[in-house]
């Protein structure tokens, strides 16, 4: 593979007439039996040759090379992206549980940076950012005409320093600011607790390095509250932008009795790639709810979709993200890296849900869902209704839950 100064020897040499003797056969074969786009090559050149004799200031070819290389991916789609080595590094970070910054998972759209979720327990989540959410200024910087990596790399900085982001939301009739104050981002990336004394409540705010072997140790844990069982589990997904796939597919396979977690397909034929659960469960068949939201995304998607085909879980709350698709890191030398769509992934019915989500089983209405979370926190009643004031799509999960239970409790009995 060419590293960026090879593929600007190549161009500046077609650029400056040097023959290129290649036939269109010799390189059929490794390309698809395409050959090389030389009407397209020529073109490129003639633009590259206009802008380094023209443009007002004069460019290095290095970063008039990045420039096109990164515009290129860019325009594949919205996953797809150069790395450079501070940016790869910074990805590797992130992906390891702590990293500096606001706290949100982000993605380009229309020009603009897209919230897909804040992330619990962040500068970014207590400041209010929602899933949805377009970013159009950063400071006094327009957001439009910057790539992603530019605009994280705005957005990361000293811990302590302040920034302001110009947001618009749905539903709102004017861009608003928000001042956010930078901090290390400890991602604690799975939590539980008891609901009663019977159901417990697990949620996993992103699927990280560490998050299949916490989620172990944490239902575990509420096995022993429980005296070894559980009647009934309620996963919460919502908010959660995903992470490694390799996560999620063993914490797919601690819930699922064996069977079909995923599977990617890529381009070329035979590349599909099948993701299995072992046979045995931790949970003993009883009963989960899964609940998504639009800040679900990728990985939550992978899992939900996994439990819902299998029958394995009941899916409440609204439509998914719809990231249905997988990137490859591919380090570049010199320390860059390429991350660059090579499949799509399918949950073990064959669904593909990038841009359409996951459909619950049991869809809320949001306007319903406010309503009930604002009575909720006007009564003045703290014994059942302390779970509705606090979260009601929660409390919808557990009674949902408990009716599940109930009747598993009772197969078990006959």
């Amino acid at each position: 593979m060419l590293n960026r100064r090879g593929i600007l020897t190549l161009l500046l040499g077609i650029l400056l007439g040097v023959s290129v003797s290649l036939t269109h056969a010799v390189l059929a074969d490794r390309n698809g039996g395409q050959g090389i786009p030389l009407k397209e090559i020529q073109e490129f050149t003639e633009i590259l040759e206009r802008v380094k004799r023209d443009y007002v200031e004069e460019v290095d070819d290095s970063e008039l090379m990045e420039h096109a290389i990164r515009g290129m991916l860019s325009g594949l789609d919205p996953h797809s992206s150069y790395l450079d080595a501070e940016q790869f590094r910074e990805m590797q970070v992130s992906t390891s549980g702590r990293f500096g910054g606001l706290g949100i998972e982000v993605q380009m759209q229309d020009g603009f940076v897209k919230v897909v979720a804040p992330i619990d327990d962040t500068p970014a989540q207590r400041a209010g950012l929602e899933p949805g959410d377009l970013i159009i200024r950063l400071d006094e910087k327009q957001v439009k005409g910057m790539d992603l990596n530019e605009a994280v790399k705005i957005m990361r900085g000293d811990p302590g320093t302040t920034i302001t982001l110009t947001v618009v939301r749905e539903g709102r009739d004017q861009p608003f600011e928000v001042d956010i104050e930078r901090a290390i981002i400890r991602v604690t990336s799975v939590r539980s607790r008891m609901l009663d004394d019977d159901f417990g409540y697990l949620r996993v705010s992103q699927f990280n390095a560490e998050a299949s072997k916490n989620f172990r140790e944490h239902l575990e844990e509420l096995k022993g509250k429980n005296g070894g069982n559980l009647k009934g589990l309620v996963l919460d997904l919502r908010n959660n932008p995903g992470g490694l796939l390799s996560a999620a597919v063993e914490i797919s396979d601690m819930l699922l009795d064996g069977g079909m977690v995923t599977y990617t397909q890529g381009r070329a034929e035979g590349s599909r790639q099948d993701f299995t659960a072992a046979s045995g469960e931790l949970l003993g068949g009883a009963p989960i709810v899964v609940l998504i939201n639009g800040g679900s995304a990728s990985a939550s998607e992978i899992v939900a979709g996994a439990l819902q085909d299998s029958k394995r879980g009941t899916v409440m709350g609204f439509d998914s993200f719809g990231k249905g698709s997988v990137q490859t890191i591919m380090p570049m030398p010199g320390g860059d890296a390429l991350k660059l769509t090579t499949a799509r992934y399918y949950t073990p019915s064959g669904r593909n849900i990038e841009t359409k989500g996951i459909k619950p089983d049991l869809a809320l209405d949001a306007d319903e869902v406010a309503a009930a979370q604002e009575e909720a926190e006007a009564s003045e009643d703290d014994g059942e209704d302390s779970l509705a004031k606090e979260d009601y799509v929660l409390f919808k999960a557990l009674n949902h839950l408990r009716s599940l239970g109930t009747a598993h409790a009772q197969r078990d009995d006959h």
